[in-house]
């Protein structure tokens, strides 16, 4: 059976809570969207690096990867470091990916960007603190 792959990138961080939040996210996603195949990579400071996580994908029965950028606005990194590192030119956001003999399709999403559910968890963040007082 085949699914879809979810590449998650983030930035690196020599503190561990970043690499953790990533991690974290990709866990959540695995548990909760089963039909995804879900793999972390950082740009800088911490591993798996965006290629060793493209490689680990190599043997997964994918018949597409999207690679989810876990940023939130579009900066240096969305629009030329990631590309680069997927081999994509700049300002392109899909392009070809080659496992087990064969080409699928390399989808290049969006960052967070401004969305609804993230005004709702800054409200959420905000009562939270205002609870302490």
């Amino acid at each position: 059976m085949s699914r879809k792959g979810i590449l998650l990138v983030g930035h690196g961080s020599k503190l561990p809570y970043n690499k953790e939040l990533v991690l974290e996210t990709g866990r959540l996603i695995a548990k909760n969207y089963p039909q995804f195949i879900v793999k972390c990579g950082f740009m800088n400071m911490n591993s798996p690096s965006i290629s060793d996580s493209l490689e680990e994908f190599r043997t997964e029965p994918i018949d597409v990867l999207v690679v989810v950028p876990l940023f939130l606005a579009k900066g240096v990194h969305i629009l030329k470091d990631i590309p680069s590192a997927l081999g994509l030119p700049e300002g392109e956001m899909q392009g070809k990916f080659t496992l087990n003999g064969k080409t699928v399709p390399l989808l290049y999403a969006d960052p967070i960007g401004s969305d609804p559910l993230l005004a709702d968890l800054m409200v959420k963040n905000a009562e939270k603190v205002l609870g302490r007082i």
